[in-house]
């Protein structure tokens, strides 16, 4: 019955359109969750103030962070100024890292791609390469904008899952061919995370919490594109559903276990 499906909080972007702000998220997002995670997205705003992390968390069952043309500041990991007309989104910035570390204490389920891949890594204490392909050793990671949606998000390189980790056993395979649209990237990876997927250039594509009580996969590349045509992401998206379901049903106890994160 539709009226059972969790409730997945997606963190928005905060955008300006002409003189006004707007909270966005894009549809492709919000489509695979319906489509694949058989759950009912709920817009998050990113405001500066009056943000209450607990009480939002408290009505959820799970925590999606999206991707993003902004990049993250690089003042949150220590990085070097960005370049000169970088798109910044600070008020993200100031969500995404009050809420991944309440998501994860209370034990709820979080996903995460591309951008909120970049933020999960530094909210656990990683840094980024604000340019990627620029860096020795490392491919060409972002799409051409000039070409067609399709051709941008379209499988361009293969990722190794580590073996018997947690992208193996979801998606019972050991490898995937995926999509690439990105600059920043993981340069140092995050305490406490385990990865899950590297690229064939050492590039980490994948990783989880190591110890989070609840279910957690950030993965660099974008599965809700087409989702429901990609074996691999419709593995994704129902693991991470599954996941939610399990901890809504667990009652009040997740609940009350949020209330306590100070």
């Amino acid at each position: 019955m539709l009226g059972d499906r969790t409730m997945i909080g997606v963190i928005s972007d905060r955008r300006m359109v002409g003189d006004h702000p707007f909270q966005m998220v894009g549809e492709k997002y919000l489509r695979a969750l319906v489509d694949a995670a058989d759950a009912y997205p709920v817009g998050l705003p990113s405001l500066a103030e009056g943000f209450d992390v607990v009480d939002i968390l408290d009505r959820l069952d799970g925590l999606f962070l999206t991707g993003s043309p902004s990049n993250m500041d690089p003042a949150h990991y220590m990085g070097d100024p960005s370049r000169p007309g970088t798109w910044h989104d600070a008020e993200r910035d100031v969500a995404a890292l009050a809420l991944i570390p309440a998501a994860i204490r209370a034990g709820m389920p979080l996903m995460a791609v591309c951008r909120g891949f970049q933020e999960m890594n530094v909210a656990f204490g990683g840094s980024l390469h604000q340019h990627v392909h620029e860096v020795s050793g490392y491919r060409m990671h972002k799409e051409n904008p000039d070409d067609p949606l399709d051709v941008q998000y379209s499988p361009v390189h293969l990722v190794e899952f580590t073996p018997g980790g947690l992208l193996e056993r979801i998606t019972g395979v050991s490898s995937a061919q995926v999509n690439s649209l990105h600059s920043q990237a993981v340069n140092r990876l995050g305490e406490g995370l385990t990865v899950e997927a590297t690229a064939e250039d050492g590039l980490v594509e994948g990783f989880s919490v190591t110890d989070a009580p609840g279910f957690t996969l950030a993965v660099q590349w974008h599965p809700e594109w087409k989702v429901t045509s990609n074996p691999v992401s419709m593995s994704l998206y129902h693991a991470f559903g599954e996941a939610c379901r399990q901890y809504r049903s667990r009652g009040q106890e997740p609940r009350q276990l949020a209330g306590q994160v100070g």
